[in-house]
C-alpha cells in the first residue's frame, strides 16, 4: 500500500507538503503543477483518498513576498544572493515560491512595493536588512506576518549573526598579530550616522580594548561602494603620515577594492599591510592572495528565516523570535592565514 513518504520521493517534495496537498490544506502555497503532480502520483500508487480528499479546494494560497535593502543589495551582491538563494531553497521543499524580489532605491519606489504586495495577494514578507521606515511600516500594517534579516526590530521575528562580536574578534585577531595601525573600510546602516554602523562599533571596541588610538584618516566611509573603496583608500595612501599595517573592511568586497589600491601602491600583502574582511564571499578564497574574513551563514539565514515565517503563518508562536546564527573566522593569506595565539 503506498504512503505519503511514497509520493513525496517520487513528486521531489516533503511529506509534509503531500499531506497538505492531500488535505487541502491552504495555510501554505502550492504551485498548481506540484498539486497536480501531487494528486497524479497518488492515483498512480494506489494511495487510497477519501471522497472528501478528493474534491479540489480552490481556496487561495499563502503567498510570500521578499524586500532586500537597496545599496548592499546594489553593492554586494554576491552577500544578498546567497541569502536570497537559502530564501528560495527552503521555499521550494515546502513546494512554495516567492511571488517577487523588490528593492527600495527611493522613497518612488514605495508605491510600487505597495501595488505588488496588493496584486500578489501577499501573506508573508521577508524584509532582508533596513528598508526605507515609511515602507517597513507599511508592510507591517498590511502583511499578515514578517520576518527580517539583520533587522533589529524587537516586534518582528529576526534571524541575525552578531555583527559587532564578528567584527571586535577580527580586529582582535590582527592585534593578536601583533598590528597596532589597523584601518576600517565600511558604510552606515540605511541613514544612520558611519560610526554608529555595528561592524564599526566591534572594531572601536576592539581598539579602544587594546589602548591604541584611532587614525582617522584611515577610518574610510565607502558607503559600500567597491569604486569608492578603491578610490578613498588610494586617497587615503597620498594623504601621507603613518599608514597602517593592516585594514578590517565590514565586507570582502570593500576588502578586495582596497587590496588592489594596496598592491598598486607598491605594498606586499600581507608583509606590508594585512587585510580581514567579512561575508565570505566566493569570490574571496580566489583573491591574491586569498582573503582572511568572517564566514556569515548566509544560506542558513535565508532558510531559517523561511522556517520562522511559515511557523508564525501557521500561528505556533506568538511572541516575536530573535534567532542568532554564528559566524566562523576563515583565516587565509592575506593576514598571516593563521590565528593568534
Amino acid at each position: 500500500m503506498a504512503r505519503l513518504k511514497d509520493i513525496a520521493a517520487q513528486v521531489g517534495v516533503s511529506i509534509s507538503t503531500v499531506s497538505r496537498v492531500l488535505k487541502h490544506d491552504s495555510t501554505r502555497s502550492v504551485s498548481e503543477e506540484t498539486r497536480k503532480r501531487i494528486w497524479e502520483t497518488a492515483e498512480r500508487l494506489g494511495y487510497k483518498v477519501t471522497r472528501a480528499e478528493k474534491r479540489r479546494d480552490a481556496s487561495p494560497a499563502v503567498r510570500i513576498g521578499c524586500v532586500v535593502a537597496a545599496p548592499q543589495n546594489k553593492y554586494n551582491n554576491p552577500y544578498f544572493s546567497v541569502i536570497l538563494e537559502g530564501i528560495e531553497q527552503a521555499l521550494n521543499a515546502s513546494g512554495l515560491r516567492l511571488e517577487f524580489i523588490h528593492s527600495i532605491d527611493s522613497p518612488t519606489d514605495i508605491p510600487s512595493l505597495q501595488t505588488l504586495v496588493k496584486e500578489h495577494q501577499i501573506d508573508g514578507m521577508i524584509v532582508v536588512e533596513r528598508i526605507d521606515a515609511g515602507a517597513y511600516r507599511w508592510i507591517k500594517q498590511h502583511v499578515r506576518a514578517v520576518v527580517g534579516v539583520d533587522l533589529s526590530d524587537p516586534d518582528i521575528p529576526v534571524v541575525t549573526y552578531d555583527r559587532e562580536a564578528a567584527a571586535r574578534e577580527a580586529v582582535h585577531y590582527l592585534i593578536g598579530q601583533g598590528h597596532r595601525r589597523i584601518g576600517y573600510l565600511g558604510g552606515s546602516e540605511l541613514n544612520d550616522p558611519f560610526r554608529q554602523e555595528k561592524r564599526f562599533l566591534g572594531y572601536q571596541r576592539a581598539m579602544s580594548e587594546a589602548g591604541l588610538p584611532l587614525q582617522d584618516h584611515w577610518i574610510l566611509d565607502v558607503k559600500w561602494d567597491v569604486a569608492l573603496s578603491y578610490e578613498l583608500t588610494k586617497q587615503a595612501f597620498e594623504h601621507g603620515g603613518d599608514v597602517p599595517t593592516a585594514i578590517f573592511a565590514a565586507s570582502d568586497m570593500m576588502a578586495i577594492a582596497a587590496m588592489r589600491a594596496a598592491a598598486e601602491r607598491g605594498l606586499r600583502i600581507p608583509e606590508d599591510m594585512a587585510f580581514v574582511g567579512v561575508d565570505n564571499i566566493e569570490i574571496s578564497e580566489f583573491t591574491s592572495p586569498p582573503l582572511t574574513t568572517i564566514h556569515v551563514p548566509k544560506l542558513e539565514m535565508g532558510r531559517y528565516a523561511v522556517k520562522l515565517l511559515l511557523d508564525y503563518l501557521d500561528r505556533q508562536y506568538t511572541l516575536p523570535v530573535r534567532m542568532t546564527i554564528p559566524y566562523q573566522m576563515v583565516y587565509r593569506h592575506s593576514s598571516n592565514g593563521q590565528p593568534s595565539a
